[in-house]
């Protein structure tokens, strides 16, 4: 359950943060000093056109790439000085990360794929199966565990992703675009899921261009030329 305490914790936090790539005429800031906040518990929406810098902020929360300048703060620990084998631990142990395409390895069970985030956190293997397990019933594949992705349908595939991101219990679930490759059947099933998972406590941020998708966050900012332009709280 979300911590019901009156002191709200910041998960994550960027503080002034520019990206500019390039340099002299070629140069492009993508993010323009932003401003982000991240409370334990939040369940938000990023909307914005092609460009406008959304997935540039979820690279940077997500310890995929690194702000021109301003600070970036996951769980109170700046990340800014940090060398490349601290931001891929910190990827593994605190932050679960979804995407549009599932990135399932194809020689592998559903199980298997699930349990990858464990090896390198270095779990034994009987941690890895329980809690492999665990995760794969947790998003309703309990009679799925062995089958390979070209067995599983789009939803089932996708939710084998969402177990293998949360494996870890992360501090930060990220998900880009997450049902841009699934039916309107199958998008409804993964956006109850993810409500499902925000109900027991998971900070989700959500990067779509879809208002349905949209609609199920608890909060939508959106973004136009590397800032945010407006915000909104649903009551």
């Amino acid at each position: 359950m979300v911590n019901q305490s009156s002191e709200i914790k910041t998960v994550a936090s960027l503080v002034e943060v520019s990206k500019v790539y390039g340099e002299g005429i070629s140069e492009v800031k993508a993010l323009d000093k932003l401003n982000l906040k991240i409370n334990q518990g939040d369940f938000l929406a990023v909307m914005g056109a092609s460009g406008s810098g959304k997935s540039t902020a979820m690279n940077i929360l997500g310890c995929l790439d690194r702000p021109s300048s301003g600070k970036y703060k996951l769980n109170g620990n700046s990340t800014e000085e940090l060398d490349d084998d601290s931001l891929a631990d910190i990827r593994n142990k605190e932050l679960g990360f979804v995407f549009q395409q599932f990135h399932l390895l194809p020689q592998l069970t559903a199980l298997e794929n699930v349990m990858l985030p464990m090896i390198y956190a270095g779990f034994d293997i009987n941690q890895r199966k329980q809690k492999g397990e665990e995760a794969l019933i947790r998003v309703g594949l309990k009679d799925r565990l062995e089958n390979k992705p070209n067995q599983l349908s789009g939803g089932q595939q996708q939710r084998v992703a969402i177990a293998r991101a949360i494996i870890n219990q992360p501090a930060l679930l990220l998900a880009d675009e997450p049902t841009g490759a699934l039916d309107s059947r199958t998008t409804k099933d993964v956006l109850n899921l993810f409500e499902d998972l925000h109900s027991q406590g998971i900070t989700i941020v959500l990067v779509t261009h879809e208002n349905e998708v949209a609609s199920r966050a608890k909060k939508i900012v959106h973004f136009r030329d590397g800032s945010i332009v407006n915000s909104s709280n649903k009551v």
